[in-house]
């Protein structure tokens, strides 16, 4: 069953439950019943089991899932396992905050490149980082087998930033910029919009 493609609900769903069980370990609980992932997941505990009962048994009656174990499973059926190395472009105040956060090394991602470029902010130190210009990214790209690049830049410099990404190789893109953008065939790009995520809640708080 793992081995089968995912369905876009299930793979969502799963990578939510991940996230969690993440938060879950990290908080230093070793169990979280059903019940539990339903309230943070906001989906119901029926199709919760659903979800994981079609990978196999994980929970026990009355004790729940051990935290570890599910962990390891659902990395398993995403094909998460390992590590995953990431460019991030673009160091002003939300690139920065990226690159010095653990929101990504929680599940497996690096970040091993960050570029900008503003003049002033080449060759300083961003979480560990030397920004370089962007001009090195497909030395950069292929060198440190990056298969990730996260777009913390403008919109009117999203579309360059993310062709110079897809150019040098790279096949999955997070836009945190308000811009649309064309990827070809074979590159998937995945918009953050705090805004269409505020929308979307104030929906159901107002229906």
């Amino acid at each position: 069953m793992a081995e089968k493609r995912l369905t876009l609900g299930v793979a969502a769903r799963l990578s939510r439950y991940l996230q969690i069980l993440t938060q879950t370990r990290k908080s230093g609980r070793s169990t979280i019943s059903s019940r539990v992932l339903s309230e943070y997941a906001n989906v119901n505990p029926t199709q919760i089991r659903r979800d994981l009962s079609a990978f196999g048994k994980f929970g026990k009656r009355g004790v729940g899932y051990d935290v570890d174990y599910l962990i390891t499973r659902i990395k398993d059926i995403l094909h998460t396992a390992g590590q995953h190395n990431i460019a991030l472009l673009g160091c002003g105040n939300l690139g920065t905050a990226i690159a010095s956060s653990d929101v990504f090394v929680d599940h497996g991602f690096r970040i091993e490149a960050v570029f900008d470029l503003d003049p002033a902010r080449i060759g300083q130190r961003i979480g560990g980082l030397t920004v370089q210009h962007p001009s090195e990214i497909p030395e950069t790209v292929a060198e440190r087998d990056i298969i990730v690049g996260v777009l913390a830049v403008p919109a009117s410099a999203a579309s360059s930033a993310a062709k110079s990404l897809i150019d040098s190789g790279v096949r999955i893109i997070f836009n945190y910029s308000e811009a649309l953008l064309d990827a070809p065939p074979g590159v998937t790009v995945h918009s953050m919009s705090p805004a269409g995520e505020l929308l979307y809640a104030l929906y159901f708080y107002l229906s």
